[in-house]
């Protein structure tokens, strides 16, 4: 969280003030990175090498994505639906023409690879609100000192690309809870002169952060060097494989020459299938490595098992997981998942709980009528297996 006093803010943002907040921020920038390379598959074994002529398998196991799918898939199970006394119609209306539900799933998504997810909110050519999921690499908030920690202004930077799609420059937007100011940004986070400022009706600040826990880490991120040890291990396992295959032939008592046809000893190995040797004494045997794969199975098994149980998603695809159909032992079995969810899901309802906010203050603008947002009630729906009872009664 980066933090600012409040009497930092008045009016337009000072030069200073942005240029501190950026470089606070891009302190963390090589973790986020880390991060969504191993979401996307980019692990640190593929920087691995090896001296030539060694095999160098470099397999890349997706642990972070499941683990992304399973919990954010299983913080929205189903849409988030809200309820109030008031007539919420006209609320829910903006939210389906904003295509929430399909925001709502990418924030929790990004939540649960970086610990954070970001949304925007603007209004388009039509005066009608509108959210996306924003880059949580380049946009985030800066909050006030004080025990509340309310939001001061967000601050998103946006590449800008040439007719190539080589990315040469950058805009800053900062966006305060009465307007929006845009300047032009270096890479290393130098500021210029203001390009334009406009005024927002969203009366707040229109950039929401959606944290997946008090340290706004990763769901994956407290396992990651396990996942990475995972990948070594199974690449090692198969570097071993292939050299076994590949072992030397080891001859004592005798050499191999070039035959009349000119040929190699190991030509002639390979195509003739037959070793011819001289007397008795002589001998030829395989010179290889003993592969113990009893051992190495059962450290790959710990490795996987420590993967589950630390990050609290549980393997579904476990024997002992599936064989027990009953609806209250998958309960107890996913108890962890549970717990982790309702961390996930308090800190998601103060994110939508903004949202609210800023969307009911831009419509009643508008003139058009919605309940207190503060009174909605914000209902989650897990996606937690249930037991049903097969006994159905027969009518007539």
């Amino acid at each position: 969280m980066i933090i600012r006093s409040r009497d930092c803010l008045r009016g337009e943002p000072s030069r200073r003030l942005l240029e501190s907040c950026l470089a606070e921020f891009m302190v963390d920038r090589g973790r986020l990175d880390r991060l969504f390379d191993s979401y996307n598959g980019r692990s640190g074994i593929l920087d691995r090498t090896r001296p030539e002529g060694m095999p160098n398998n470099r397999l890349v196991h997706p642990f972070p994505r499941a683990i992304t799918a399973v919990s954010s898939g299983y913080l929205l199970g189903k849409p988030v639906r809200y309820a109030a006394d008031g007539d919420l119609s006209r609320l829910l209306s903006a939210f389906e023409a904003a295509d929430i539900d399909a925001v709502d799933g990418e924030l929790a998504r990004n939540a649960a690879v970086c610990g954070r997810g970001v949304e925007l909110i603007w209004s388009d050519d039509n005066a009608e609100p509108r959210s996306a999921a924003v880059d949580p690499r380049r946009a985030f908030v800066v909050y006030d000192d004080t025990v509340a920690a309310r939001p001061l202004m967000g601050m998103l930077v946006e590449p800008i690309a040439d007719e190539t799609g080589k990315r040469t420059a950058a805009r800053l937007r900062v966006l305060t809870a009465a307007a929006e100011y845009v300047y032009p940004c270096s890479p290393m986070g130098a500021v210029g002169k203001k390009l334009s400022e406009t005024n927002h009706f969203f009366g707040a600040v229109p950039l929401i952060e959606y944290w997946n826990d008090e340290s706004e880490r990763g769901d994956f991120e407290p396992v990651l060097s396990l996942i990475e040890a995972y990948d070594r291990l199974q690449s090692d396992r198969m570097n071993d494989k292939q050299q076994f295959v590949d072992a030397l032939l080891l001859l004592s008592g005798c050499t191999m020459e070039t035959d009349e046809r000119g040929r190699s000893p190991g030509a002639q190995l390979r195509e003739d299938k037959v070793l011819v040797l001289p007397d008795a004494e002589a001998s030829a045997s395989w010179l290889c490595k003993q592969l113990n794969e009893a051992d190495t199975e059962v450290l790959k098994n710990a490795i996987a098992a420590d993967i589950h149980r630390l990050s609290m998603i549980p393997d579904l695809t476990d024997e002992s997981f599936a064989g027990n159909a009953s609806g209250v032992a998958l309960r107890y079995k996913l108890m962890g998942l549970e717990q982790l969810t309702r961390i996930k899901e308090k800190w998601f309802r103060e994110g939508l709980r903004q949202r609210l906010r800023a969307y009911a203050a831009f419509l009643k603008l508008r003139g058009i009528p919605v309940p207190d947002p503060d009174a909605v009630r914000i209902i989650f729906t897990h996606a937690l297996p249930v037991e049903e009872d097969d006994r159905k009664e027969n009518t007539p």
